[in-house]
């Protein structure tokens, strides 16, 4: 029987899935078999991502609204760690050092230093830092946590002296969902001030990378307050290739449909498709 690394049974195939966890194709289907059983396999560590990230906008920021109406109680996109598992799979070597500029949840922490990866991770909010290094420590070993820095990123990566084997995040989708009101939080930008900024952290974290070495983003397409697309994922290409990295693979990441369904009746009303997949862009450093 062809088991995981949880002792779990897995669908084999005996040219690819078997050598890479998944095939290595440019659609990552998470609705399949046997995605959703290494997903749960995941979960069932006692990943809880989402702690931390319960009271955050979803939707398009208003800077000139009242604190108070800045905020609702929908809660924040998770991160898949199925997905990370296969990106450190992918495109780090064994062992090697990872730098998430957005940290957000503990997701891509948990899942890399389980695997024996060393993880780093920046995080502006102190009450997400708090509960990563919680549930690190209930899941991890003392010897074997997740680097998790509280701080601006575009201030930490300044007095970083480290060298990394990968550079793996999820960035904020400019201001889809909003974070905080603290300042340098890009997520409660302008989107042309977030650019400014997403494109220095960018330049930062790729400058700690080895040559040779890769950087890979999920990221996804956002409206503007009129409903077109902000280019948001051209606008990552770009910020890479400024500096000096090369485009060098992409990945559809098919999502769950949850409640798609439900939402397409009310999309169509306005001609908007419902968009049910992130896009994965890796880059390599010459």
């Amino acid at each position: 029987m062809n088991v995981d690394l949880f002792g779990q049974e897995i669908v084999t195939d005996p040219l690819l899935r078997d050598r890479f966890i998944e095939p290595p194709f440019s659609v990552l289907d998470s609705k399949s078999s046997n995605w959703v059983k290494r997903k749960k396999n995941w979960l069932s560590k006692g990943i809880k991502s989402e702690i931390g990230r319960d009271a955050k906008t979803f939707g398009n920021f208003t800077p000139n609204k009242g604190k108070k109406d800045r905020f609702n109680k929908l809660s924040t996109s998770i991160f898949d760690p199925a997905l990370a598992e296969i990106i450190y799979k992918w495109f780090c070597v064994d062992d090697g050092v990872i730098l998430d500029p957005f940290a957000g949840g503990s997701v891509r922490g948990i899942v890399a230093n389980y695997l024996s990866y060393n993880y780093i991770g920046i995080e502006i909010r102190p009450e997400q830092i708090e509960s990563n290094r919680e549930q690190g420590r209930e899941i991890l070993s003392k010897e074997n946590q997740p680097r998790w820095i509280e701080g601006d990123s575009a201030v930490v990566l300044n007095d970083l002296d480290i060298e990394v084997d990968l550079v793996f995040s999820c960035p904020p989708y400019a201001d889809l969902e909003v974070y905080s009101d603290l300042k340098g939080d890009i997520s409660n930008m302008p989107y042309s001030s977030f650019l400014n900024s997403y494109e220095s952290i960018i330049k930062k974290s790729c400058n700690l990378l080895k040559s040779g070495g890769l950087a890979c983003f999920v990221v996804g397409e956002v409206r503007d307050k009129k409903g077109c697309y902000l280019g948001f994922i051209p606008d990552t290409i770009r910020a890479f290739e400024k500096c000096g990295m090369r485009f060098y693979n992409e990945a559809i990441y098919l999502q769950q449909l949850g409640t798609a369904s439900l939402r397409a009746n009310n999309n169509m009303k306005s001609q908007k498709l419902v968009k049910v997949h992130q896009n994965v862009l890796v880059f390599q450093k010459p």
